[in-house]
């Protein structure tokens, strides 16, 4: 005698939230839409300040030469792997009412949230920034020195001819911001309808039992970091295939 079949709840309630997230996200749900918008939104505008600085900043340290250069470049690196709540609870404490920045208003707000992606991902722009432009420094900048190009000079320079390796390297920063949780859950307090994004999403909506709304979020934080990493891969194949052409094409016009 067999014995009878048991079935799983675990998978059973596995499966129908993944039944039921794909159909929000096909449904496009209006409360899914609003979500991943914000997100989108938060981490662009937050990459769009941090590159900016940090872009300058890295390629100035690609080719400065100073006292002070190692122990500045050790504190850089170190804040690559600076935890996001430690950024969160400094943020929170120079925007609250009683810090410094209390005056401007935005705690719990889209541009505190910024504001703290802004932090977080600037080490990285700089520090991936600063080697990539020393490694061309060190093969291509004696002719520019020559040249009688100062640092600044040369760092743009050296910069802009490295723009696709620098282009990867702005993605990889925005995948960064789009997947933190830690610091816009501090200063943003995650209210719905306002600074509600992704990943807090996620962890709220897992804690109060919505299954499917919190898998439906996951699902396109997922796909947008796939996105990212396939865009990546093609801007490197296609500056490997461009730096393989013949020299009398890699002139001619793309």
């Amino acid at each position: 005698m067999q014995p009878a079949l048991v079935s799983n709840p675990v998978m059973n309630t596995f499966s129908e939230s993944a039944a039921t997230a794909l159909q929000l996200i096909a449904g496009a749900d209006p409360v899914l839409v609003s979500i991943v918008a914000r997100s989108l939104a938060v981490s662009a505008a937050a990459c769009a300040l941090a590159c900016v600085a940090g872009l300058l900043l890295g390629a100035w340290l690609g080719v400065a030469r100073f006292a002070g250069r190692g122990a500045l470049l050790t504190v850089l690196n170190t804040l690559l792997a600076l935890p996001s709540v430690v950024v969160g609870l400094v943020v929170y404490l120079l925007l609250s009412r009683a810090g410094p920045l209390g005056f401007l208003g935005w705690l719990f707000s889209f541009k505190a949230m910024v504001l703290a992606q802004a932090i977080l991902v600037l080490p990285v722009v700089a520090a991936l920034t600063r080697q990539v432009v020393e490694d061309v420094d060190r093969a291509n900048g004696e002719q520019l020195r020559s040249l009688g190009a100062g640092p600044m000079l040369r760092s743009l320079l050296l910069a802009w001819d490295e723009r696709y390796a620098l282009l990867m390297v702005v993605i990889a920063s925005f995948g960064r911001a789009i997947s933190e949780v830690g610091a816009v859950m501090i200063v943003g307090g995650n209210i719905d309808g306002f600074t509600r994004v992704m990943t807090t999403a996620i962890a709220l909506e897992t804690s109060k039992g919505d299954l499917p709304l919190a898998l439906a979020l996951g699902i396109v934080l997922l796909a947008v970091v796939l996105a990212l990493n396939a865009v990546i891969a093609l801007v490197r194949r296609w500056r490997v295939g461009r730096d393989d052409r013949p020299l009398l094409l890699q002139g001619a016009p793309s």
